[in-house]
């Protein structure tokens, strides 16, 4: 591509193209190679040395990978990226390649739990301290936490499941104020939705085996770095890349790679030692999901305002959590980041707690349930009993984790089709007794503006839709 500026969805399709120069195939090669032949003796011991480009082992670069870090980077306006084989891999790669033994970060506590049990328990038993921010709107709260071995702040653009949305530009000035980076996640956006080095932010990552790929065939991550944070600012703070290095033959990565330092060391020292490196495969089916990115958003935003509005007519919901509705707290900052919407995973609460939530989700036959989310299916789950299974139950209610809340992962299915699912679970609440309401409660599909056909739950059930029934989920605390 020239250097004239595209549109999001030119960029998603030729973005960081390299063509192939040897058959001129115009989908990238996948590179199911371990290594990389070396012309001769020399090319070898310069590839080493890092004074030529090409490539010697999967672990350290592959060309399908690369042709996805180039476009991922694009498209989040950031500098270079690195992908990795998960979204866990991506934030552990991200906090090891700032933090050491005697750091400290200060996150949000609206957060998905893997990464907070990632903060508490794995980087906890390496020295490295974390307080939660419970309110991240409070910006002062943010700061008050600062210490001064803080290192990092974290959090997400659109938490996972209470779909309340951060504050990044205030976030981002309270973090430099204190002169510490921002790393947000953002999957739950992905770039179609925000940019969040655009609002400040600094890092960002991704669980690409969510919206990027889209399709839930693969597991990927990636780390994107915005290179405008001034590492050389206060040396004595990042001394792991203000430091003389034997390797760069005395300089030091700030020296070197100027404001890349930080991306060269998380790939070169901390990723390619860690080794969390994806499938050339798991790349490419992640690119060709890339491909469809804005596409897919765009339907799944307005598929969960559709859903998230039929919702909050029901008398058995107690509360939606969708900051696209103007009844949201965090409808402001909605309209502020998300003008595009606001992504598709979200939370609803019934009146009728675990027993309620039971008979809903057990009731419904189109959404599935599992604990994947960004997929072009609709999923749903049950928070209490699954995800946030090993929190107590204050804890689960200090986070807004009410037995009666259910999940959704709101795909791109024809959206009439998901409120009659939906409506299928409230008619078995109210046929059970559990819960509010009454008959009629749920309203016509067409009553929220649907554009979709609506067929019979004989051809609903022609789609054969099946889901395994003795297969423990957990996700990771």
């Amino acid at each position: 591509m020239t250097d004239e500026a595209h549109g999001f969805a030119t960029e998603q399709v030729h973005g960081g193209f390299q063509p192939d120069a040897g058959h001129g195939a115009r989908v990238p090669a996948i590179h199911m190679s371990s290594g990389f032949l070396f012309d001769d003796f020399d090319q070898a011991r310069d590839r080493f040395a890092g004074t030529d480009d090409g490539y010697t082992y999967t672990r350290l670069g592959n060309p399908t990978n690369a042709d996805v870090e180039r476009r991922i980077a694009l498209l989040e306006r950031g500098t270079e990226s690195i992908l990795v084989g998960s979204g866990q891999a991506a934030a552990t790669i991200a906090f090891l390649g700032i933090l050491q033994a005697g750091d400290h970060v200060v996150a949000a506590r609206s957060i998905y739990e893997g990464t907070k049990g990632l903060l508490v328990q794995n980087l906890g038993r390496l020295g490295i301290e974390v307080d939660f921010v419970a309110d991240q709107r409070d910006l002062d709260e943010w700061a008050r936490q600062v210490r001064p071995n803080t290192k990092a702040f974290f959090a997400e653009t659109i938490p996972n499941p209470k779909n309340d949305v951060l504050d990044i530009t205030g976030v981002a000035d309270t973090a430099h104020r204190a002169g510490v980076p921002l790393i947000v996640d953002n999957t739950l956006a992905t770039p179609y939705l925000v940019r969040p080095f655009e609002h400040g932010a600094d890092i960002v990552v991704h669980s690409a085996s969510k919206f990027l790929s889209g399709h839930g065939a693969g597991l990927g991550g990636v780390v994107v770095d915005g290179g405008t944070f001034d590492w050389s600012a206060s040396p004595e703070r990042w001394v792991h890349l203000t430091s003389p290095e034997r390797s760069l033959g005395g300089e030091s990565y700030v020296d070197r790679y100027g404001s890349r330092a930080f991306i060269v060391f998380a790939r070169d020292v901390v990723a390619s030692r860690i080794g969390p490196t994806p499938s050339p495969f798991n790349s490419f089916l992640l690119r060709q999901g890339i491909e469809t990115l804005s596409l897919r958003v765009e339907r799944h935003s307005a598929n969960a305002l559709a859903v998230a509005s039929f919702l909050e007519q029901q008398p058995e919901v107690t509360s939606v959590d969708y900051a696209g509705l103007a009844s949201s707290p965090f409808h402001d900052l909605a309209q502020r980041y998300l003008p595009r919407g606001a992504g598709s995973v979200f939370a609803f609460t019934l009146d009728g707690g675990e027993a309620a939530a039971r008979t809903f989700i057990d009731s419904v036959q189109l959404f599935s349930r599992m604990t994947h989310l960004g997929d072009v299916r609709s999923l749903i789950l049950h928070p209490a009993t699954t995800t946030h299974a090993g929190k107590t139950p204050q804890e689960r209610a200090d986070q807004g984790i009410d037995d009666g809340l259910i999940r959704l992962s709101v795909g791109i299915e024809d959206v009439a089709d998901l409120v009659r699912d939906l409506a299928r679970g409230f008619a078995a609440l109210r046929g059970s007794g559990v819960g509010a309401g009454g008959v009629g409660a749920v309203g016509a599909v067409g009553a929220v503006g649907l554009e979709a056909r609506v067929g019979s739950d004989s051809e609903l059930a022609s789609l054969e839709h099946a889901v395994p029934g003795n297969h423990v989920i957990a996700e990771e605390l």
